[in-house]
């Protein structure tokens, strides 16, 4: 099967209209209150590999629906006048979110690395408490 499109040619043509940020900008950014870490990761890599603190998680598969006020599952959270920066591992999910968000009208940015190498930059990482 061949497509019209690859998965790389989609976060390509998604960085190239992007707002991107480094990681050292966005550890910088960590202690500004208008400004919204957004985690896209499965709620299973938070547990694994931890998060950035402070950081909301949105999962991928609802974030159009949770940016949207016309939709019954809107999150207040995004109706907000802040500087919102979405992050999955790698970058890739997090590009492709952030190009369609800004097609609806939602100006956000994207951690250009994703959290992959947010440690080896001394971000901090928070994880979930254990539950017994």
């Amino acid at each position: 099967m061949t497509l019209k499109m690859s998965s790389a040619d989609m976060v390509a043509a998604a960085r190239a209209r992007i707002r991107e940020i480094e990681t050292p900008d966005l550890m910088a950014m960590l202690t500004d209150p208008d400004v919204v870490v957004v985690d896209l990761r499965d709620i299973r890599e938070r547990h694994r590999s931890g998060y950035i603190p402070g950081s909301f998680h949105a999962p991928r598969g609802m974030i159009e629906f949770w940016v949207d006020p016309d939709s019954p599952y809107f999150k207040e959270i995004f109706g907000q006048d802040k500087t919102f920066v979405f992050h999955c591992a790698s970058g890739w999910r997090s590009a492709i979110t952030t190009a369609t968000l800004q097609d609806m009208g939602f100006d956000a940015a994207h951690l250009r690395e994703g959290f992959s190498t947010w440690e080896k930059h001394g971000g901090p990482v928070e994880y979930p408490e254990k539950k017994d």
